[in-house]
Formats: structure tokens, C-alpha cells, sequence
């Protein structure tokens, strides 16, 4: 049953403002879930109406994140909506937008992101540092995410999508590009200077390969497995470390970079290989934290990392123009996003895969299936 202008529940007609020619549903498939753990059930819900600062968007592709995983099972000390639909890498179309939308118009492109909305007026956000605040809204988590086919998304944080751009191929950017874009930011080298990348060929991981490569550094990746090896390589990678061939992971590290990496990027969500990287690293190099394995310390022996002067930053996500900045990489054709495009519908089986470590790339759900 469709809804139209003529019928839009009982909202307002001032609050949302649809093109003559756009037919919305009253409901939608989506994967839900009642309790951390629960069934996820893939089933007919209400599409969501947007608010007058929300836009609402047909999500036509969603990547499928490790926090999604995470959000599900409850695994971290953060309250989550309950029930929830997952996903925060949706790409899709502006269909409805609410009064006070200014940015955004019926037919543009909008990506659904981590990070829905902040309050924008304190000292964090003043400075960037959105993701950060004490009254962020997330997608996915404590916002109805993107594992829909409409989802309503704050018109301020809603990433703008060039027109013609392959949607299923840029869904993951929104998130896992993003997010290993700041990273590399934060770690703060310089062109020509090494970057471990540890867990190198999975969703963070490939696309981290590419944006450092696309950012003049070398690049080793550590990993387990052939596939995973070949995958580093055809993204352009310099060195492979399989930590399971490998008998002295430092040693190695050290020696292929000669003295060891400047900078190390953690998207691994194995806790022994956080507290390794504090080892190999070059003295004064930085140690940047991305990866959220449940329950984990990094742990770093003091006197090391006093006498080698190193650095362990936390890296979140990024602010609007991170997300902006790591699109136009993409849209330029310098990073490409690995995936593997599987119906909404097999959500369930994609997390599975997950909980057992066999992710090669990214998978992205097409919501029509």
C-alpha cells in the first residue's frame, strides 16, 4: 500500500515536502532485533517518518560493519536502542525531507553514517570533534540504522554523495573509509614513512591499504591467510606479515621497515596484536587505536615506551569534512571498496562470518533482497 501526498499519516504537511511524483510505502523490509543476541528478523516495518531536521532516505545499499556485530551482541558499555535496526553505511536516495532541510533536495544522492547528529555547540564540536560528544546520536545504535529500505538521517551530518557514483561500492566508505582516513590523520605521517596496517585485509583494513598508498606511504600489512595475502598485494601493499607463518612477528616487522613502522594502524580486533604493535613501532612513532574488540586492554611496558618516546592515540570517526574528504578519494578513483553484495535478507549469515573471522573485504547488503 502506498502513501503520497494526500496521505501522509497525520504529520503536518509543513514538516515534510515530497516531489508530485514520489509514492513512499507505509511500510518496508528491514532487519530487526528485540534484545542483544535476539533473532534478527527480517520483516515488514513501518517506514519512518522524518523529523523537520531529518531527511528521509530510500537506502538502495548498506555495508555491513564489525559495530553492527558489536550493537547486536551488547558488547559495549554504551546503551542501546532496543529494538533496533542495525547498519550505518546506507547510500541511497533522498525521497521526503523535513521542513528546516536546507542542504539536501528530492533526488539527491545522501550516505547514512556512524555519527547522525550532535548538539553542535559544545566545546567538542566547536573544535571537530563531533563524534565525540556527550549527546552524539548514532546510527545503528541508538538510531535506527541503515539495514532498511528507508531510513531517516539528520540532514546536518548526512553525507552528499556525487550523482552517477556506484552506490553499493561507496556504502562502506561512509563508515570503514572514514574511519581509516582520520585514523591515518592521526597518526601524522609524512610521505615516503611506513605504515602496519594490523588486520590488514579485512573491511577497515583494505580500504586503509588504499588510502595510505594514496597518501605516499609504504605499507606493510599483517594478516593470516593466502587469500588475505593476495588481497593486500592487489591493493597495492609492499610487505605481507602472516602472523600465523610467522614466528617472531616484531622481528620481521622491524626488519622489513628498518627499524619499524612510523605509524601503526590497529583495525585488528585481536587484543595480543594491539599490545604488539606497541613493540615493533619505531621509537617516536604512533600507535593509533581503531579496532573495538570487546573487554580489551592495550597494554604497553612503561620503560619502552618512555626510552622510545612512542605515541597511543585513539582514533573514533570522522567530522563532516573527514567524511567529505575520504568520499572525494574515492570519487577520484584512488580507493575502491573490495565488497561482496549479498541480500539484506542473509544479514544473519554475513554476521556469522564475522563472529568466526572469515571477512575477506567488506560485504554490502543490497536492501532489495
Amino acid at each position: 500500500m502506498l502513501r503520497s501526498i494526500s496521505r501522509l499519516r497525520t504529520v503536518q504537511r509543513s514538516v515534510i515536502r515530497l516531489n508530485s511524483t514520489t509514492a513512499i510505502p507505509e511500510s518496508q523490509k528491514g532487519v530487526i532485533f528485540y534484545e542483544h543476541s535476539g533473532k534478527l528478523e527480517y520483516k515488514d516495518i513501518p517506514v519512518p517518518t522524518p523529523k523537520p531536521n531529518e531527511i528521509l532516505v530510500n537506502v538502495k545499499y548498506s555495508g555491513v560493519c564489525h559495530t553492527d556485530l558489536h550493537a547486536w551482541k551488547g558488547d559495549w558499555p554504551l546503551p542501546v536502542k532496543l529494538p533496533l535496526v542495525g547498519g550505518h553505511e546506507g547510500a541511497g536516495v533522498v525521497v521526503a525531507k523535513g521542513s528546516e532541510v536546507k542542504n539536501f533536495e528530492i533526488g539527491d544522492i545522501a550516505g547514512i553514517k556512524w555519527l547522525n547528529g550532535s548538539c553542535l555547540s559544545c566545546e567538542l564540536c566547536e573544535k571537530g570533534f563531533e563524534s565525540n560528544c556527550a549527546h552524539a546520536d548514532l546510527s545503528g545504535y541508538t538510531h535506527d540504522g541503515s539495514f532498511q529500505q528507508y531510513a531517516t538521517a539528520d540532514a546536518v551530518q548526512a553525507a552528499k554523495i556525487p550523482q552517477g557514483t556506484d552506490l553499493a561500492e561507496v556504502a562502506p566508505i561512509l563508515c570503514a573509509g572514514v574511519t581509516v582516513y582520520k585514523a591515518l590523520k592521526t597518526a601524522d605521517l609524512k610521505p615516503g614513512e611506513w605504515v602496519a596496517i594490523s588486520g590488514a585485509a579485512g573491511g577497515l583494513g583494505s580500504l586503509a591499504v588504499q588510502y595510505a598508498k594514496a597518501m605516499g606511504l609504504r605499507v606493510l600489512g599483517i594478516d593470516g591467510g593466502d587469500d588475505k595475502k593476495k588481497l593486500f598485494h592487489n591493493l597495492g601493499g609492499e610487505v605481507f606479515i602472516d602472523f600465523r607463518k610467522e614466528k617472531n612477528i616484531v622481528e620481521a616487522i622491524q626488519e622489513a621497515t628498518n627499524g619499524g613502522p612510523h605509524g601503526v594502524i590497529n583495525v585488528s580486533v585481536a587484543e595480543s596484536a594491539i599490545t604488539q604493535s606497541t613493540e615493533y613501532v619505531r621509537p617516536t612513532g604512533t600507535v593509533v587505536l581503531v579496532g573495538l574488540p570487546a573487554g580489551a586492554v592495550c597494554k604497553s611496558e612503561v620503560f619502552s615506551h618512555v626510552v622510545k618516546s612512542i605515541q597511543i592515540k585513539g582514533s573514533y570517526v570522522g567530522n563532516r569534512a573527514d567524511t567529505r574528504e575520504a568520499i572525494d578519494f574515492f570519487s577520484r578513483g584512488l580507493v575502491k571498496s573490495p565488497i561482496k553484495v549479498v541480500g539484506l535478507s542473509e544479514l544473519p549469515e554475513v554476521f556469522e562470518l564475522m563472529e568466526q573471522g572469515k571477512i575477506l573485504g567488506r560485504y554490502v547488503v543490497d536492501t532489495a533482497k
